[in-house]
């Protein structure tokens, strides 16, 4: 059993977030440490295909992703869908808000081809044309017992985007042992919270200069959150072991290259997103 916000949770629980590994000590020690680290797709495998697609995900997947990361954006009508920017600009070849267009005319839109021209590296012809995933699409296409780790991006403009998340994750049976939920709005992890408190979230959080956390925002965040998940630029070690030893997990966002998966591994994070999920799996098996 693991004890966390003065709950007794299942051991499972606590292993989601490889938050009973909280310091250093030893080689062998250290590679056990690695195997826990929770590898997060960022995107999808977004390094190697165009993010928040089925064929993203399911590349993070083969690549060894634990989870697959999935940005929440609300239309018109009231479908939630895989995209991480307000706007349809950027990841299609449409222009606008997402929240004034309706699903069939997301459907519309080509959510592949600004990839191939982009990374011209990893293009495949076979980018062009994809579609933009609703969050349904997704659980039917992946299925109850996938892990997903799910953020709900700009909620003051959806208002409802909690209810509708859990209706859909009720919906279609989604594992809540291994669920989690994230946001940078405290507000909509705590109507997430409310609304339904098995759900384990995660408190997202951005710095601009040297990272630092009080006791009290730490303890602040254990109220509703079993973790934080800060950008890792101006992360150290003293942030990371500060976390862990008060009992919450820490995902640091987006770590892309090897060595500094293994500083943030060393420093004793519990997982991490990446964009490259093969080269965290490389890490995690000391290659």
């Amino acid at each position: 059993m693991f004890r966390l916000r003065g709950k007794w949770l299942p051991a499972v629980g606590a292993l989601v977030l490889g938050i009973g590994v909280f310091t250093g000590g030893g080689t062998a020690f250290a590679k056990e440490k690695q195997k826990d680290i929770l590898n997060v797709s960022h995107r999808g495998a977004s390094g190697h295909a165009p993010e928040h697609t089925i064929v993203s995900y399911d590349m993070g997947e083969k690549m060894h992703g634990d989870y697959i990361e999935i940005d929440l954006q609300m239309t018109k009508d009231g479908q939630l869908i895989a995209m991480h920017d307000e706007k349809v600009d950027r990841t299609t070849d449409g222009t606008g808000l997402v929240k004034d267009y309706t699903i069939a005319e997301i459907k519309q839109l080509d959510a592949g081809s600004w990839f191939n021209e982009k990374n011209p590296k990893y293009a495949n012809p076979d980018y062009a044309g994809l579609e933009v995933p609703t969050l349904e699409e997704i659980f039917q296409k992946f299925g109850k017992n996938n892990k997903y780790y799910i953020e709900t991006k700009s909620p003051e403009i959806y208002p409802g985007m909690e209810k509708e998340l859990l209706r859909l994750i009720d919906k279609y049976d989604v594992d809540k042992e291994t669920l989690l939920v994230q946001s940078f709005s405290q507000q909509s992890l705590e109507i997430m919270h409310k609304l339904d408190p098995s759900v384990k979230l995660i408190q997202l959080i951005s710095y601009k200069t040297n990272a630092v956390i009080t006791d009290e925002e730490i303890g602040a965040i254990k109220k509703y959150a079993i973790g934080v998940g800060p950008n890792h630029t101006y992360l150290n070690k003293e942030y990371v072991q500060k976390v862990v030893n008060n009992g919450l997990g820490i995902h640091p966002y987006t770590v892309n290259e090897k060595e500094r998966m293994t500083q943030l591994i060393d420093w004793g994070v519990t997982g991490m997103f990446t964009n490259f999920p093969d080269l965290l799996h490389e890490v995690k098996k000391g290659k």
